[in-house]
């Protein structure tokens, strides 16, 4: 039983230490954009499903945020159904590198670079 418990805590450090590993890359994130900037790359631009509303320019958001929100959406517990799907589809290293490049970017200026 010993074993067991102790091969249970190595694999959950062993993850752990994955997901500490993971570094965006604002470079790797160019090819990852294009979701993005059909909604948050237009300034002004207001969506109309499910509801209408301002989308918000992400550019110059932090890296710690824009990761959070997407994975709140992956999760469930942020509500918007396009970016629940957008989020769904991207790896933890897709969201660390589309952070990483909104991070370095200003509220006007999201189109690759």
């Amino acid at each position: 039983m010993k074993k067991i418990t102790a091969l249970l805590v190595l694999a959950g450090l062993a993850q752990f230490a994955t997901a500490a590993d993971i570094v965006g890359n604002a470079q790797n994130a160019k090819a990852k954009i294009e979701m993005c900037i059909g909604c948050h790359g237009i300034p002004g631009y207001k969506a109309t499903f499910p509801e209408v509303f301002q989308v918000p320019m992400i550019g110059g958001q932090s890296a710690k945020y824009i990761e959070g929100a997407l994975k709140a959406y992956q999760k469930g517990d942020r509500k918007h159904p396009s970016m629940k799907g957008i989020a769904g589809s991207l790896s933890d290293q897709d969201i660390a590198d589309v952070a990483a490049f909104y991070s370095q970017q200003t509220a006007t200026a999201t189109a690759a670079k």
